[in-house]
């Protein structure tokens, strides 16, 4: 990294200033994104996901499931109505 060369002290003041402004900056990104992640692990959003990934499973499976129980239900049925 190549030194900066400064001309006045309101250079050093400028750029001390903004180095201060993206530190504050990069401060309020952590906190915030340590706020985020302390509210999704709460109980509530962990049973949300949980159930949201059966959900989404079962909704594209669903057809499939239908044909492999069919039989057997329209079975008990027929032998219900007979016995």
């Amino acid at each position: 990294m190549e030194k900066k060369k400064y001309a006045s002290y309101a250079e050093i003041e400028r750029d001390l200033e903004i180095l201060k402004l993206e530190k504050e900056i990069n401060y309020h990104k952590l906190v915030l994104s340590f706020q985020k992640t302390k509210e999704s692990i709460t109980p509530q959003y962990i049973v949300n996901g949980f159930f949201s990934s059966y959900k989404e499973y079962f909704s594209k499976s669903y057809p499939q499931i239908l044909q492999s129980i069919f039989p057997f239900i329209l079975k008990w049925i027929l032998n219900k109505k007979r016995g």
